[in-house]
């Protein structure tokens, strides 16, 4: 029988959130006293759900979302909070909480709450279990040459890299990095043509100002950026291709190379380099491929 972890120093209030649990939900409760015993309790045996109280000794609310986020992912947090302690909730919130409900509103929404998501919480997990299985997949997309595309779809394909587990979270800030990196040379030395030497050159208001009117004029306007995220098992492999002239990739200067490491363009190749495991561009120099394996 699946198990909540209720977590509060009040005796009353843990034996109410418990009981209404218990009484709604095919739940049983299990409890625990303070942050500290919860983690003790976690490491013995994994409940569904935790639902704890903010205000407590040893390990409050807010530490206790924190250490569940690194060490138990799927498991989801839920706050209970009491008047007083709203800045606290916003803060674990943004940790990692999956939702929160005041304790005056215990009897009236603590029993939805907890099952709208124990069900996200499961579909996360089934999802998980699916992508686990995964022997291919490959998606393509194409963007114009305007940057707001960029964060959400780098945030989708990190998304994918995790649910195959290719990466930790380290490993998906720095490939996201990588891929910002390449996606913004696609699009302003690739499909715009703006040279690095004016970026190089300081003039930095000058770089976006001609950037701007060139994704109005022709030919750049219409060009666009092909990417495509082949996944297996074992890795993933990213081509990304611009509808420029291209370039000589001969010529890109050595990225590690101490008159190169203070330059714009010497610190995107170097963190693209170092970021993927592999890393190389067609013959037109306006495709590049970079690959990332599982560790």
């Amino acid at each position: 029988m699946p198990n909540v972890l209720v977590v509060d120093d009040s005796p009353l209030d843990r034996f109410l959130a418990g009981s209404l649990l218990e009484a709604h939900t095919d739940l049983t409760a299990v409890y625990a006293e303070d942050g500290q015993q919860a983690l003790e309790a976690m490491r013995n045996e994994l409940p569904e759900v935790v639902l704890t109280d903010l205000q407590m000794p040893a390990m409050n609310g807010l530490q206790l979302v924190e250490a569940a986020r690194r060490s138990y992912a799927f498991v989801p947090v839920i706050l209970m909070t009491a008047h007083g302690s709203e800045d606290i909730a916003v803060q674990a919130l943004r940790r990692g909480a999956a939702s929160y409900v005041p304790k005056k509103n215990l009897a009236h929404d603590l029993v939805e709450t907890v099952e709208r998501v124990r069900s996200l919480a499961r579909a996360g997990r089934n999802q998980q279990l699916v992508w686990e299985r995964l022997v291919q997949t490959e998606s393509h997309f194409t963007l114009p040459n305007d940057p707001v595309y960029l964060p959400p779809l780098i945030s989708h394909l990190q998304d994918q890299m995790s649910l195959v587990g290719l990466c930790d979270k380290s490993g998906l800030v720095r490939v996201g990095k990588a891929l910002h990196e390449i996606l913004v040379n696609a699009i302003e030395h690739g499909n715009l043509e703006l040279s690095s030497d004016l970026r190089e050159s300081g003039d930095r208001s000058a770089y976006l100002q001609l950037a701007e009117e060139r994704r109005r004029q022709e030919p750049y306007r219409d060009r666009q950026v092909h990417v495509t995220a082949r996944f297996t098992h074992d890795q993933v492999v990213y081509i990304i291709r611009d509808e420029g002239p291209g370039f000589d990739p001969a010529t890109l200067p050595d990225p590690t190379a101490p008159a190169n490491l203070e330059r714009t363009t010497g610190r995107g190749i170097l963190l693209i380099r170092t970021f993927m495991d592999e890393v190389h561009f067609n013959a037109t120099g306006n495709e590049i491929t970079a690959v990332k394996r599982r560790k």
